[in-house]
């Protein structure tokens, strides 16, 4: 059985300003399934982009990303 680590919250803090994938999709110029993918951290975005994303959302960077230092969350892959 493999475990994939969260490594991004993008998915938590679009929920929590009631925002959508396509929404974001819509503000960085990106295809919504990419977003998507970023949101079920099956793919990750790259350091500018995570930048964008955080200016997008008026979030500071880090609140996009889980922390290394907290106990990992485990999502099971089928």
């Amino acid at each position: 059985m493999e475990r994939k680590v969260d490594i991004n919250r993008i998915k938590v803090v679009l929920v929590e300003q009631k925002k959508t994938n396509k929404w974001l999709a819509e503000q960085l110029g990106k295809d919504p399934a990419t977003v998507s993918k970023w949101c079920t951290n099956t793919a990750q975005p790259g350091l500018d982009t995570l930048l964008q994303i955080a200016k997008a959302l008026d979030v500071d960077v880090k609140d996009l990303i889980n922390s290394s230092k907290e106990e990992a969350k485990y999502v099971r892959i089928s």
